[in-house]
């Protein structure tokens, strides 16, 4: 990244600014938990003009391993948190995030490492500086399909309501989750969107001739070989679809975004930022995930669409990432680091000559980051 193009850069939010006697583990089950991380914000601005950052707060057992048995938490539709415990020695537990049961021969089965819920989080209108953290407006599981937490929120404003895309996690599916809020601090469930395992959903702010757009990331197992002489590679990728009303989506038939060889975003993408117009057409940020060990090197890119027909790229940079990991900001918190070489970036919003963008960094903090429109491409 050409820091030239960077004009302020911060880490906003960690886990030593959180109060954990207000976390909802801690309070609900008596346990001692930590904060494992607090990243991944949506980014909105509100009616006052104050930016809010919608956290993903990953809460931990301080004490997951116990008699050899790993410890796991799960959410009960009694409103509470249950405690379960399973054999180390039968789980795969090299990704830091999630394990695996081995003793599930063919279908793969995780457990989480933490379990995540949401804070509203107030900042100056620059996005540099904390108002206020509303440790009573936090978004935890409401149903079944949400038993292993709400991952990942996604803000578009549409008209005069906030619209709020999660990922909802649980044994039944993988889903996404649709919220709305009509002041962008108090959300409603609307309900599930799309059923299938489907990540980094994130809508577009205005119809487009006549529908509702957004960017998905259908997940699956299953895989099938390119062409050897294409440029792209089987595996996650960025689709379109469109919706006559948001809760009922038909994919575009087209592909959209996808790996490539020989590129940083060999292993998979997903959609970030909400599309911002612009006088060229709608600008995407996206991060794109380069090959290398367990979790992979996460760099944010950026395109530009065709207004009309966003299914038509007209600008893309996949050699120079718009935003990298940054270490120079994370010296404060490498007693409580655990990845490295992630950015995640998950919002943005217009501030005269620059945007503001929201990022998480290593799984961790909040990144905010002020680029000049004019620099941007």
């Amino acid at each position: 990244m050409q820091q030239s193009k960077v004009i302020k850069d911060k880490i906003i939010l960690s886990p030593k600014e959180i109060d954990i006697h207000l976390c909802p583990i801690h309070q609900k089950t008596g346990l001692e938990t930590y904060i494992l991380g607090t990243f991944n914000p949506a980014l909105t601005r509100l009616p006052n003009g104050n930016l809010l950052l919608m956290v993903r707060i990953a809460e931990s057992l301080k004490e997951p391993l116990k008699d050899q048995k790993f410890r796991m938490i799960r959410w009960h539709p009694a409103d509470k948190y249950i405690i379960e415990e399973h054999s180390a020695e039968r789980l795969d537990t090299r990704d830091p995030r999630k394990f695996r049961f081995l003793e599930h021969d063919f279908v793969k089965v995780y457990g989480l490492t933490s379990f995540s819920w949401l804070l509203p989080v107030e900042t100056t209108p620059d996005g540099l500086s904390i108002i206020q953290i509303h440790y009573d407006k936090i978004i935890e599981p409401r149903t079944s399909y949400q038993e292993y937490g709400i991952e990942d929120p996604r803000i578009t404003q549409i008209g005069n309501t906030y619209y709020m895309t999660t990922c909802s996690v649980s044994s039944e599916r993988h889903s996404t989750t649709l919220y709305s809020s009509q002041d962008g601090l108090n959300y409603h469930l609307e309900g599930i969107i799309l059923d299938h395992q489907n990540k980094d959903m994130v809508l577009f702010p205005e119809k487009i001739n006549g529908y509702y757009m957004a960017m998905t990331r259908p997940m699956g197992e299953l895989y099938f070989s390119t062409y050897r002489d294409q440029m792209y590679l089987p595996g996650p990728s960025i689709n379109l679809a469109q919706s006559p009303d948001l809760l009922h989506w038909k994919p575009i038939d087209s592909p959209f975004l996808r790996p490539r060889k020989n590129s940083k975003i060999n292993l998979k993408l997903g959609a970030g930022a909400q599309p911002i117009l612009t006088d060229r057409g709608w600008l995407i940020l996206f991060h794109g995930v380069e090959k290398n060990e367990t979790v992979g090197i996460y760099r944010t890119f950026r395109a530009l669409l065709d207004k009309e027909r966003p299914w038509i790229v007209k600008d893309i940079d996949i050699c120079e990432p718009l935003l990298e990991s940054n270490t120079g900001l994370m010296t404060d918190y490498q007693d409580i680091s655990y990845l490295s070489d992630v950015v995640f970036t998950t919002g943005i919003v217009e501030a005269d000559d620059h945007y503001i963008i929201a990022s998480g960094e290593d799984d961790l903090c909040c990144r905010i980051t002020h680029i000049n429109k004019e620099d941007i491409f």
